[in-house]
Order: structure tokens, then sequence, then C-alpha cells
């Protein structure tokens, strides 16, 4: 199949099966939060940069954390017993979407999390449907990650760090803690091997969107407030 173009925001996007062999399932349309939410719920997210279209994927296959099967490696074991950072939710989701968008990364050059993204998901977040994670050393943010929460999954969007091993502690304590509030999976969109180090597997993009299919109609798991993690 092929992908297709969006001539209006009242347009649904295809279902992810139509994405082509790159996983490409649309170009156009706007970043509102009702496209968000339809998108995410489909098993579709934007990506694209400053030089393109707003483009949606849907790749195959789907890497994924299952929360009941994160590993923590060993290097991060003293650290989580000695609590050495805080941790709190949603309480700089706007410091940490930035914080991620200026994070130089080694496959990339520069950064897909756009001005516009920034907008599109800070409103989303003021909504309840996007979430931040934040680590702190004496009172600084020095790592966290983001992500959209529908029903009882969470689809992690990126993460930064200043200090070593921040984000991988904040990402750690935030899927034990949503386990415990429900979250059944975790999108992790493409395959990486920093991902596979705490569990995360590939799997069909068929059998991803059942999984969707399946959470996204319960009540969304994780609260819009902020708070401290235990």
């Amino acid at each position: 199949m092929n992908w297709v173009i969006l001539q209006n925001e009242a347009q649904p996007l295809p279902l992810a099966s139509q994405a082509d062999a790159e996983g490409l399932v649309a170009i156009g349309g706007k970043l509102t939060s009702v496209r968000l939410k339809e998108a995410y719920s489909k098993g579709i997210y934007p990506w694209y940069d400053e030089e393109s279209p707003i483009l949606w994927w849907s790749p195959d296959p789907r890497m994924v954390l299952f929360p009941e099967e994160l590993h923590i490696p060993k290097s991060m074991r003293p650290l989580l017993h000695k609590k050495a950072f805080r941790i709190t939710l949603n309480a700089a989701f706007e410091d940490v979407i930035r914080k991620c968008a200026e994070t130089a990364r080694p496959d990339q050059d520069g950064t897909w999390i756009l001005d516009e993204i920034i907008s599109a998901y800070v409103q989303w977040h003021r909504e309840g449907f996007v979430h931040s994670f934040e680590a702190w050393l004496d009172e600084e943010l020095v790592g966290g990650f983001y992500g959209v929460n529908i029903g009882k999954v969470f689809y992690g969007e990126s993460m930064f760090a200043s200090v070593p091993n921040a984000s991988k502690y904040a990402f750690i304590r935030g899927v034990q803690w949503m386990q415990e509030q429900g979250v059944e999976l975790i999108d992790c969109q493409m395959e990486t091997d920093h991902l596979k180090r705490f569990g995360a597997v590939s799997i069909d993009r068929e059998v991803f969107i059942q999984q969707v299919d399946r959470l996204v109609s319960s009540q969304n798991a994780i609260p819009s407030e902020i708070r401290d993690l235990p």
C-alpha cells in the first residue's frame, strides 16, 4: 500500500497497515490535539524535520517494552538502592521537552522536536495526554523523558540527561511506577540497542496494533497533576 496526502483535518488517517515499506502512512495535516489522539490511537506518530511537511509513521516491526519485563542493568542497581535522584511526574514538562530537543544525537543531524512539535505537545500536556518524568539532583533538573498516555499505553517520545545515568534512572523508576498505575504497554517506536538493554523487544506491527486497540479505550492510566514518585 502507499501513503496518502491529508487534504484537510476532516480526512481520517489511514490504518497503520496501509503504510509503505518504510512505515510512512500519511503526509500533511496539522498537529491538533484531535489529530494527535487519532494518530496515537491507531499506532501512528509524527516524525519529520524542518525541511519536510508533517510525516506520519507506523514502522514494522515495532519496539515495545512490557513493564513487567523491565530489565534493570546491574550498573543501575546501586543508584536505585541509594535513591541517587529524586523523580517527579509533570513537574517541568516544557523544560524536559526543550532539553530533549537540544540534546545532540549521534545518529541525527539536528532535531525532529521542532518548535511546532513543542507547541503542540505542550498544549496536549495541558489537556492531560502528554507527561514528563524528571530526575533531580540537588534541586537541579538533570534528566528525564516524556511521552503520550492513552488508555493503558504509554508512547515514549524522547529523553535527555545532563549528568550520567539520570535519564536511565528516571526511565526505570517511571516504568516501575507506570506498571503500578496499570500501564500494560510502552511503545518505544524504533529498535535501538539502548532500549534492548532494558528489556524492550521488537514485535510485528500487526501484533502491536492489536495490543493498542485493546488498551486505548481504557481510562488514561497516568494522572495530569504534578507529583513526586516514591
